[in-house]
């Protein structure tokens, strides 16, 4: 069998590709007091304002823990108010609020740029070769992994 060297596998190629969208995301929104988790709880908010806790957390790829925290250092800043379900009396509604619309405004229109860079360097037959090209790998990465309950020990 060939080796291959590392820098040419597909999954090293992914992984810088998606390492320097972050680094890009990650020094944006360090600007506005965000990481990308919070960024991503305001976004999802804006376009579906009043989700609980883990609607949220299935809906951003977290745990519902984690969500928590995020929520409650979003409420601080003022960026989400949560208030009690009038469904279920424990469970919160976190919606956005005037301020945390303002600063994801700011934090999308930075972060847009980069989107449009993208698209601006592909024409429109490869920008649509690419997004089907990276569909199928996301498809065939989530088929390849393996369920947590499936581990043998």
């Amino acid at each position: 069998m060939t080796e291959i060297p590392a820098e040419e596998y597909l999954c090293t190629r992914i992984r810088r590709t998606e390492q320097a969208l972050m680094a890009h995301h990650e020094a944006v929104l360090r600007g506005y007091g965000l990481t990308m988790t919070q960024y991503t709880v305001l976004l999802t908010l804006s376009r579906e304002n009043g989700m609980s806790g883990a609607q949220l957390a299935r809906s951003c790829g977290v745990t519902q823990q984690t969500m928590a925290s995020v929520l409650t250092g979003l409420q601080n800043k003022e960026l989400v108010a949560r208030e009690t379900s009038p469904v279920h009396s424990k469970v919160l509604i976190a919606s956005l609020t005037e301020h945390g619309r303002r600063v994801l405004d700011g934090a999308y229109q930075e972060v847009v740029v980069l989107e449009r860079a993208l698209a601006e360097s592909f024409t429109p037959t490869e920008r649509d070769a690419l997004c089907e090209l990276l569909e199928r790998a996301t498809t065939v990465l989530i088929r390849q992994t393996p369920d947590p309950g499936s581990r043998r020990g």
